[in-house]
């Protein structure tokens, strides 16, 4: 391991480091070593930056929140028809949207912990609370709310499955969601 006496990222790379180890072993097999062997940073880095491991975990889900949420929004830039909502939504959960495989089991994992610890939900309701506001620019509130579930739902449905969901049938599923255009 390279000792790094002037290493102002280090605490950004244990964070990025963390969200690389929770994609890949999950909440329940991360561990400090791990991290810091990902991070390449001695294990007492770690305790030196955050205050449990717990901690850096939040950090590493509110990152990944944040950073979903910019690619989420950016996928919605161009859309300024209804027809090109739908696409957008169905290019979204069909998986041609920037977020790979990683990404989601990130937020799974996130969903499973805040499930278990409240603390985290002010993470998700955040992120929730962003991607709704971007559907908002195109739907009333009720329906974002809907959609979002929608592609929350449907993502999964998509990501646990063995048989691909086809992208004709998901694009029938999201214009019957959002009706006609207003």
């Amino acid at each position: 391991m390279a000792t790094r006496r002037h290493d102002p990222n280090r605490k950004d790379r244990i964070v990025d480091a963390a969200i690389g180890v929770i994609a890949e072993h999950g909440v329940a097999g991360t561990t400090h070593r791990l991290i810091a062997a990902a991070a390449d940073v001695p294990l007492g880095s770690l305790t030196y930056h955050f205050s449990s491991l717990d901690d850096l975990r939040a950090q590493a889900f509110q990152r990944h929140a944040e950073r979903m949420s910019v690619v989420y929004e950016s996928h919605f830039l161009q859309v300024h028809t209804h027809e090109a909502l739908v696409e957008a939504i169905t290019d979204l959960i069909h998986g041609d949207a920037g977020a790979d495989t990683a990404d989601w089991a990130i937020a799974y994992e996130l969903y499973l912990a805040a499930l278990r610890d409240p603390a985290l939900r002010t993470i998700t309701e955040t992120w929730m609370r962003t991607s709704r506001a971007v559907l908002e620019r195109f739907v009333d509130p009720t329906t974002a709310r809907g959609v979002d579930a929608l592609i929350e739902g449907l993502v999964m449905h998509k990501t646990l499955s063995t048989a691909p969901v086809p992208r004709e049938q998901i694009r029938v599923i999201v214009e019957r969601t959002l009706g006609e255009p207003r």
